[in-house]
């Protein structure tokens, strides 16, 4: 059985990820679960079934016949009650079966571009109903998702771990890449040396390792108890990048800029890849260098937070007061202890801290790029 990541033509899936409905189903039907294991004895007995998850009014007013059941569920009873003509539905959760041997009957004026009659069923009840209708062809031999107006076909695990594998070696590209352009921005911040280009490299690799970060996780919930080394393999590779985009761009985010954080990460986020290679278009995005006659080498100073929150045990209270009373990095580097002292909710203690933290920070940082 197998997952295309391809939704039905003409829809579109922001930044590789899906959309949460699509995910949650896509997890209650991974490798590993019971209501798999239902559709892949449907698939082996060579029958067809049509799967409702979910029941309400809506659901009840368009189900003709069949029977009430409200028993536990289990794939063995799955199988069964599929050997029946009619659709199967079961709560949200796909713990207890409901109803079985059911007509569905949508709204026939509900537009759809399936052509046999369990797969135009499927759709219009997922339309109408708003609950994901799963079903499987048993000509074709594939299980199709419907959920919120779109359609996904069922892969099988080796396939999905096909491309996974490439996506993850993608990543690791990725994230060496990162680590070099990451490392280069901090040496240079610590020389007040930091340029637009150098900021807008920044913000295209870590955008790239969030692209292609979501589209793996994607593919973590499709292979559910196969995905495990993958999960693995994924966490260690991308741990300690976290929040390094959303740090970046409060570091160089103008506080006069009428666009918010927000409003600059969704900016980000809707790049096509040929926009985001252009590190012009990014710096537009950022407000930095953007403007006609200014460039990608103009000068640029950070405000501090990215280092900040490198310090072990550093509430963002704290570095939200630090950046607020210095305003940038290279005044809190050029601070003394008793400078640190006088920011609100920074003692004694802490001010030694983060004295301690950003010159160990700008030592190895320093090293690394000399090195």
């Amino acid at each position: 059985m197998t997952t295309t990541t391809a939704l039905q033509k003409g829809s579109r899936v922001p930044a590789s990820t899906l959309p949460p409905l699509l995910r949650e189903t896509l997890r209650a039907v991974a490798p590993g679960t019971e209501l798999r294991d239902g559709l892949e004895r449907i698939l082996r007995g060579r029958t067809g079934a049509l799967i409702v998850l979910g029941y309400d009014e809506t659901v009840a007013h368009i189900c003709s016949g069949g029977f009430e059941l409200d028993v536990p569920f289990s794939s063995t009873r799955l199988r069964e009650l599929a050997k029946m003509d009619g659709a199967i539905v079961v709560d949200n959760r796909a713990g207890r079966i409901l109803r079985a041997a059911v007509q569905m009957l949508p709204d026939a004026s509900i537009e759809t571009t399936e052509s046999g009659t369990r797969h135009r069923t499927a759709e219009r009840t997922a339309k109408q109903t708003g609950f994901p209708v799963i079903s499987v062809s048993q000509s074709m031999r594939i299980v199709a998702l419907y959920v919120g107006g779109q359609r996904y076909v069922l892969e099988d695990s080796d396939t999905i771990l096909s491309r996974a594998n490439q996506a993850l070696a993608t990543l690791e590209r990725y994230k060496s890449r990162l680590d070099e352009v990451t490392g280069t921005l901090s040496a240079l911040e610590i020389e007040d040396l930091v340029t637009v280009r150098d900021v807008a490299a920044v913000v295209q690799r870590l955008e790239m390792v969030r692209r292609i970060s979501a589209e793996i996780s994607d593919y973590v919930v499709e292979l559910g108890t196969n995905g495990r080394l993958l999960s693995l393999q994924f966490d260690e590779l991308i741990g300690g990048v976290g929040p390094d985009l959303e740090l970046v761009v409060r570091d160089y985010l103008d506080p006069r800029s009428v666009r918010s954080l927000d409003d600059v990460l969704d900016a980000l986020g809707g790049l096509d890849s040929t926009q985001l290679i252009d590190l012009t278009q990014l710096a537009r995005i950022l407000g930095v260098g953007g403007r006609q006659g200014d460039s990608l080498d103009s000068a640029l100073s950070p405000r501090g937070y990215r280092m900040l929150t490198r310090i072990p045990r550093l509430p963002m209270s704290v570095v939200n007061d630090l950046v607020e009373h210095f305003g940038s990095l290279q005044k809190m580097l050029a601070a003394t202890t008793d400078d640190l002292e006088v920011v609100h909710s920074v003692g004694g203690q802490r001010a030694r801290t983060v004295r301690e933290g950003l010159s160990r920070q700008a030592e190895s940082s320093l090293l690394e790029r000399f090195a």
